[in-house]
């Protein structure tokens, strides 16, 4: 039997990664508050609003489904640094990053409503920074991209030339890693092969 596959994220991004694979996943937004929680570590956290989400949306679901719950935070000197809060920050940040690395931190939460079983682990993926002028970041930041999305930046978007390279996986800096999916569904005894459309 084929389980529905049940995004619990917002993320476009995630989503079109998951199409991309073959899948047509549900999105059930979780509305979890991340500014309410926090971890010792920028993994840690990521991990935790992971689990959160796929849990707040596991809740919800009556049918059988595997709920899928990530989030992501960038890892610079060992802060945490999600989505800015404003335009400042966002210069701020990328200001900090040019010619620099930080590690995406992706958390991975997978519930089986069937039975309550859950898998998750954090993906990391260096991110090497280029140099990009201040009237490149200003240009970024004008088109408001950078507000929505962990450490002000995109693998898969306008931010695409200021990165010079990734160290791992390339998924899991847009927002999902894939390798670490199969993982996380194989430790649940499901095939990622039964769940393509």
């Amino acid at each position: 039997m084929t389980l529905p596959l049940i995004l619990a994220s917002a993320s476009p991004a995630r989503l079109g990664l998951l199409r991309q694979a073959g899948f047509a996943p549900e999105v059930v937004v979780s509305g979890v508050d991340e500014d309410a929680l926090s971890a010792a570590t920028p993994g840690a956290l990521a991990l935790l609003l992971a689990e959160a989400k796929a849990r707040t949306v596991a809740a919800r679901t009556d049918a059988p489904a595997l709920v899928v719950g990530c989030d992501s935070v960038l890892d610079l000197d060992g802060e945490a640094l999600g989505k800015p809060a404003d335009a400042a920050e966002a210069l701020a940040r990328w200001q900090a990053m040019r010619g620099r690395s930080g590690v995406l931190e992706t958390g991975h939460c997978v519930i089986d409503t069937r039975t309550g079983r859950q898998a998750s682990a954090t993906a990391s993926t260096t991110v090497r920074f280029g140099t990009p002028t201040d009237t490149e970041i200003a240009a970024y930041i004008a088109t408001g991209e950078p507000l929505h999305v962990a450490g002000a930046f995109t693998l898969d978007g306008r931010s695409a030339p200021f990165v010079d390279g990734v160290d791992g996986s390339h998924g899991n800096v847009i927002g999902l890693s894939l390798p670490l999916l199969r993982t996380l569904l194989l430790e649940l005894g499901v095939s990622i092969t039964d769940l393509w459309a």
